[in-house]
């Protein structure tokens, strides 16, 4: 058996790692516990206090399992009284107010030798206490000196291996499918969860799809990436779905878009919708979408009028639904949806060209600067579904290694990079990843005062929620996981309520917690019921909107963390589809069961290690490895 106990406080300290010295400063010393505890294999720990505060305190615990459990208990034993604790995934039972025990729940019961217990709890006492916590398991290995055993109930918590998540990620889930179901264009179904929302937009040249955003253009290539995001989340964080219990309605949630982008393309002339509606009639109209009566043009690309950008970002999602499905069982739509992804990355791919110049109409809302960086993901799927060497090549013609300047509508190139990097392990790709997520962690990017990444102005809460889906998405790959876990749980936590906005605890997600926009920039939101008339007059209101949009992001505060829940704000208060879209993905990541109680391989302790290396070296200029 061995044991680790770390002093806490404030004060720098000194310790001795491998024989080398150097300072530590808090947030190494917890990385040191973590990496020791994996290494050392032990199944009684003596952990330290990560946070405490007056009237609480925050407790991570790692401990490596030496035995196979069907079911398991473990003891905390605490050198000071603890009135209560709140712990997830985990029964929890007071023996004393200094012991506790922690059961399994059903899910996380079995281990094996070399899995990996984790989890962090939260701990209240009377005042401001920082008590030495010991935790050891029953029946798997020697107790610690005079401990003798004590029957007791259930407990595990949410841990990443770094952060400490602290929101109910299966609630925001579910609610930002919601708000997709709020953005439906055309003939809504019986089960229509919208009671405010009902059919509209039956004339379009296609029908269906998503409204953008606070308004009623149907834009193809946001809607493409957007569809894009979704897809790749649900494609890796399928399990996170199922543990939110909300697949099926991703199911259902996810076939509008695609549905309405198959209508869309035309194998046989070439030809593909990009664009119903136009921008700035659109906008001169307050009210809702039943009541649209202004033309609605149809805009098209196709031979002579190429889009390479939104058409490989349309094969993008095609190729990773038909995998999808595929796995599914729904063989048929699947397949539709491959012979759909080929023929449109062929067009995009033969006639080469920004979509915004063959659709200027576009070009004031959501032109597009490039499109290499769409013909390189769509040929990394595409060849992931199909295995055709020949999607590769294009890929790798079409990558850049440069760094990413964020992940966005119309900017995918760290999306090509990461995909790369994945399927080659060829170390420019690498690179040009780990630059991306130093520039985002390390500084480049600027920071609000608590602690949101904000890259721009424009949907400062999109770009954080992009990342932070990327970071999980890198950490399940095996790069740095325990870093990129932890930033990227503080960026959701932050846009769920981890911020000062409103006096503390505000969600920037429409209908999450009990603070929360009331009044943002959407028309439909905006009315009241029908019959009653919604004009111009709706958007100036100061009063709440009459209907909650339940799900939706609003764009975020500015650089100086400033918010105002504000109707006429279309910069910090609007909400669009691709706001979204990163950010349900991040949450899927998050609450997947193996998220929650991962068994953490060889390849995560290592990178781990290296990733902890690398800080102390950095911040201990003694330190030499």
């Amino acid at each position: 058996m061995a044991s680790i106990t770390f002093v806490t406080g404030d004060t720098t300290r000194d310790k001795t790692i491998g024989g080398r010295q150097g300072g530590l400063v808090d947030m190494e010393k917890m990385l040191v516990v973590v990496v020791l505890l994996l290494v050392a294999r032990v199944n009684s720990v003596t952990v330290e206090i990560s946070t405490h505060w007056a009237g609480g305190f925050q407790v991570s615990v790692t401990m490596p399992i030496e035995c196979n459990l069907d079911g398991w208990k473990l003891h905390l034993i605490f050198s000071e009284d603890v009135a209560s604790i709140d712990i997830w995934e985990a029964k929890s039972q007071k023996l004393s107010p200094r012991e506790y025990v922690l059961t399994n729940m059903e899910f996380n019961g079995v281990k094996h030798p070399g899995d990996i217990l984790k989890f962090s709890f939260t701990g209240h006492a009377a005042g401001d206490i920082s008590p030495t916590v010991s935790a050891y398991l029953e029946n798997c290995g020697t107790l610690p000196p005079g401990v003798t055993t004590t029957p007791a109930p259930p407990t595990t918590p949410f841990h990443t291996g770094g952060g400490t998540p602290t929101k109910n990620y299966a609630d925001a889930l579910g609610k930002s499918i919601l708000f997709y179901d709020a953005q439906r264009s055309g003939k809504l179904p019986p089960d229509n969860p919208i009671h405010w929302r009902g059919d509209s937009a039956l004339n379009d040249c296609v029908v269906g799809g998503w409204y953008d955003a606070g308004d009623h253009v149907k834009f193809g290539f946001p809607l493409a990436s957007t569809t894009h995001l979704l897809l790749w989340g649900l494609r890796i964080f399928k399990d996170g779905y199922i543990k939110a219990g909300q697949l099926d309605m991703m199911y259902d949630m996810i076939k509008w878009p695609l549905d309405y982008m198959l209508k869309a393309w035309n194998p046989s002339t070439k030809e593909f919708v990009v664009q119903i509606g136009e921008g700035y009639p659109d906008h001169h109209f307050w009210g809702r979408p039943e009541d649209m009566t202004m033309d609605r043009p149809c805009f098209k690309i196709g031979p002579g009028k190429p889009g390479t950008d939104v058409a490989a970002e349309t094969a993008a999602s095609f190729a990773l639904a038909y995998m999808i499905f595929k796995e599914k069982g729904d063989t048929s739509y699947a397949n539709q949806l491959l012979a759909a992804a080929e023929s449109i990355f062929d067009f995009a791919n033969s006639e080469k060209g920004i979509y915004s110049s063959s659709v200027p109409q576009a070009g004031a809302f959501y032109s597009s600067s490039a499109y290499i960086d769409e013909l390189c993901e769509g040929g990394m799927w595409l060849y992931r579904a199909t295995g055709n060497a020949k999607y590769l090549e294009i890929a790798k013609a079409n990558v850049e290694t440069a760094w990413a300047w964020a992940l966005g509508w119309d900017d995918k190139k760290i999306v090509c990079q990461f995909l790369l990097w994945e399927e080659t392990k060829d170390a420019s790709y690498k690179e040009a990843v780990v630059g991306y997520f130093d520039a985002w962690t390390g500084g480049q990017v600027s920071y609000t005062p608590c602690g949101l990444a904000w890259r721009d102005q424009w949907g400062a809460n999109r770009y954080a929620g992009n990342t932070a889906f990327l970071a999980l998405a890198a950490a399940e790959a095996g790069l740095t996981p325990l870093k990129l876990r932890k930033w990227a749980i503080e960026q959701i936590n932050f846009i769920l309520g981890d911020n000062h906005q409103d006096g503390g605890c505000f969600s920037f997600q429409i209908g999450y917690g009990s603070k929360y926009p009331r009044s943002p920039h959407h028309r439909g939101a905006s009315c009241p019921d029908i019959p009653q008339p919604c004009s111009e007059a709706n958007l100036h209101s100061s009063e709440p909107s009459p209907h909650v949009l339940v799900g939706a992001i609003v764009g975020g505060p500015d650089l100086a963390g400033k918010y105002e829940d504000n109707r006429e704000d279309y910069v910090k208060n609007e909400v669009a589809i691709d706001y979204n879209s990163g950010f349900q993905s991040a949450l899927a990541g998050m609450s997947m069961a193996a998220f929650l109680t991962p068994n953490i391989t060889f390849k995560e302790v290592q990178t781990s290690i290296e990733y902890l290396l690398e800080s102390l070296s950095m911040h201990s200029p003694d330190f030499v490895y």
